[in-house]
């Protein structure tokens, strides 16, 4: 029942970001064509699925592996709580899908951490690669950040932190933890979604204006700039207003603000929509799967852990 009711809160909160914004993106969506508008789309699909296969991986090398199909339920069933004001939703329903398939907790718990750090990692790496030296002076505090995220993902601070984090929250440490090589494989698939993303955003700006390869390194950029910025507002759901005025900023220099907002308002609802499919594709590929008795008793087993 609380399953059910926490699922209904988070498309309330979905439905109501696309209604706010539905003024713009009809205004949005006529400027650009059917070609821009479903290349696009494909993208962002496309850049979920790496991030889904990159956690996954994550998830494995802590010890759970888990069906590809179920694990798309988990994480983008799981992540429709980012919707929600509050950072804990996605976290707790993540927690709870994957236990029934005979994850414990403090995997699930640190392979999602672990794909944040990492996410955020690449994300930024690419802002800081790509992005004009205007910009990049702008967001000199998250840029900063890039190097000790680095830092972080080596496995012996990695595990430190995991642990830490663990004790805190009064659980048993990992039993097993992601070599250097398992790490380096998720920081690859992520980096990939990360390059995929840029597409989204380059085909959108695309519609605008004629976009050459030249300006596929701004939107790529653009777009890991505003998600970095919008996931670490941690008081708004899903980063909702901050990632668009961030990549209003890094996309005005080249399409004007107008275009720019336009844009913006277009990526947030293509994302938004394809959170919602791979929700359903997740759900409805993972229905019937069995999960075996051996996996469920140890899940159970560490439910206090």
């Amino acid at each position: 029942m609380l399953r059910a009711l926490l699922a209904l809160v988070a498309l309330a909160f979905l439905a109501y970001g696309l209604a706010r914004n539905w003024t713009e993106t009809s205004a949005a969506l006529s400027r650009l064509s059917w070609w821009s508008l479903g290349g696009s789309f494909l993208a962002v699909l496309a850049g979920l699925g790496f991030m889904l296969v990159a956690w996954r991986d994550i998830l494995a090398g802590l010890g759970s592996p888990l069906p590809l199909r179920v694990a798309a339920r988990v994480l983008f069933v799981g992540q429709l709580g980012k919707y929600i004001p509050g950072s804990v939703w996605a976290f707790a329903a993540m927690i709870e899908l994957a236990r029934d398939h005979g994850a414990p907790p403090r995997r699930t718990f640190s392979a999602t951490a672990l794909g944040l750090v990492t996410s955020l990692g690449c994300a930024l790496a690419l802002a800081a690669a790509t992005l004009s030296g205007q910009i990049a002076r702008q967001a000199w505090w998250l840029l900063a950040l890039v190097p000790l995220i680095l830092v972080g993902l080596h496995p012996r601070v990695m595990t430190w932190g995991l642990n830490l984090a663990l004790r805190v929250a009064r659980r048993e440490p990992l039993d097993r933890v992601l070599s250097g090589a398992e790490m380096a494989r998720a920081a690859a698939w992520t980096m990939a979604g990360w390059l995929v993303y840029g597409v989204h955003l380059w085909v959108l700006v695309g519609g605008m204006r004629p976009a050459g390869l030249s300006l596929y390194a701004v939107a790529a950029g653009a777009y890991a700039l505003a998600w970095a910025t919008g996931i670490l507002t941690v008081v708004v759901p899903a980063g909702i207003g901050v990632r668009e005025g961030a990549m209003v900023v890094a996309l005005a220099p080249v399409l004007g603000t107008p275009r720019a907002l336009a844009v913006a308002v277009v990526s947030r609802v293509m994302f938004t929509v394809g959170d919602a499919v791979w929700a359903g594709l997740g759900y409805l590929l993972a229905r019937g799967h069995a999960v075996p008795a051996a996996q469920l008793a140890d899940a159970s087993s560490n439910v206090s852990r």
